[in-house]
């Protein structure tokens, strides 16, 4: 019986393919596919013109042969970006990806999908608004998204603007007032640096009633540790060696 409150698999592919493909791209999602996972992860910002995409900086620089902050740019001047070549030759010409786009391959391939909201800095209510609205109405065929980001105000617009769609606060670090800001945001889920889990703060956590995403789980050992205490879901890189049926 699914849980509608957490529908989601215990393993995702983090930002689409892992470290097999040029992340945040149509690739990478074909590349999560390709080796079974259900559920994908990945960021979305906004353009210039407020279009939704891909990306997890706010420059093009490490993801791509551009420069320039990407919020600056219209989606127009952003579709002709090469988001590929940098990761190697076999992703030449490999663009960057629009969430409609990157909707159709989900409901294509049937995947689920994690968004994290990455709002360029500055436009954090903004791009919480707008690509909550987007999702809703992209996925309105398909099992929600589950919503995420690092930013409080970005979470509570994306609230605001959509509080039907399941929504999960990042801590990269350990924050004492915790509960509090989930409370706030009414959220399901807590998505946490794996090296802040402990037994302990496992079993607070889940007193409270959430669910528990850890990132970025590379050891198989420490995935099927922290899925053993008690971790809901594990994001993971390594796609190819923690996959879908992991631990089996």
């Amino acid at each position: 019986m699914i849980n509608e409150n957490w529908p989601y698999p215990r393993i995702v592919a983090h930002r689409g393919g892992g470290n097999l493909a040029p992340e945040n791209t149509l690739a990478a999602i074909d590349c999560g596919y390709h080796y079974g996972h259900t559920m994908i992860e990945f960021d979305a910002k906004l353009s210039a013109d407020q279009q939704v995409f891909l990306l997890h900086d706010d420059t093009l620089t490490r993801t791509s042969h551009s420069r320039g902050v990407a919020g600056d740019m219209t989606w127009e001047t952003l579709r002709q970006v090469d988001a590929g070549s940098w990761f190697s030759e076999q992703f030449v010409g490999e663009g960057l990806a629009h969430l409609g786009d990157v909707a159709k391959r989900c409901q294509q391939y049937g995947l689920l999908a994690n968004i994290e909201i990455k709002p360029t800095t500055g436009l954090e209510s903004v791009t919480g608004t707008l690509v909550a609205r987007a999702a809703a109405e992209y996925w309105r065929e398909m099992t929600k998204p589950l919503l995420s980001s690092f930013s409080y105000e970005a979470l509570f617009a994306a609230k605001q603007e959509q509080p039907d769609l399941p929504r999960g606060y990042l801590m990269h670090e350990w924050q004492d007032d915790w509960l509090s800001i989930i409370q706030q945001l009414e959220c399901v889920s807590l998505h946490l640096n794996y090296r802040l889990l402990t037994p302990a703060r496992i079993h607070q956590i889940k007193q409270a009633g959430l669910r528990i995403l850890a990132y970025t789980v590379n050891d198989p050992r420490k995935a099927r540790e922290l899925l053993d205490c008690g971790v809901d879901t594990i994001c993971t890189d390594c796609i190819d060696q923690i996959g879908p049926q992991f631990p089996n």
